[in-house]
């Protein structure tokens, strides 16, 4: 399988289907998290993140092993802010894509350039236009 090319420096964000995968050791996203790495770019995730991938099986030790090397973006009153007006100018309603716009206002916070590892693609791009690189897994 060939490996997606990632920008020079920058920053690299995980949503919560990047950071499963990174859990999962699934192959391509930790080649990508490596590859991240080795241009330099940050790996971040935004803090809700970590709520929405966790679940009743999830390895506690490797979750704390990998939460340890990335850097968490915390979401306080001025983020939920910022991130709410995201979802009012997409259209889309908070009941269903808080955490989603959370993690894109995140994103739009880092240096650039920033990629995303996302399975919402198609939300994510509502979100962040095209301030933010996505790169589905």
């Amino acid at each position: 399988m060939a490996r997606r090319k990632l920008s020079h420096e920058g920053t690299l964000v995980l949503d919560s289907e990047g950071l499963s995968q990174l859990l999962a050791d699934d192959e391509t996203v930790v080649a990508l998290v490596v590859e991240a790495r080795s241009r330099g770019m940050e790996v971040v995730i935004c803090s809700l993140t970590i709520i929405e991938a966790v679940h009743a099986r999830t390895n506690k030790a490797r979750l704390s092993w990998l939460l340890s090397g990335l850097r968490v973006i915390p979401v306080g009153d001025e983020e939920a802010k910022a991130a709410s007006a995201l979802l009012m100018g997409a259209g889309l309603h908070g009941h269903k894509y808080a955490i989603d716009a959370a993690v894109a206002e995140a994103a739009l916070r880092q240096q650039r350039p920033v990629v995303m590892l996302t399975s919402d693609v198609d939300d994510m791009n509502r979100l962040c236009g095209q301030r933010v690189r996505l790169v589905a897994v």
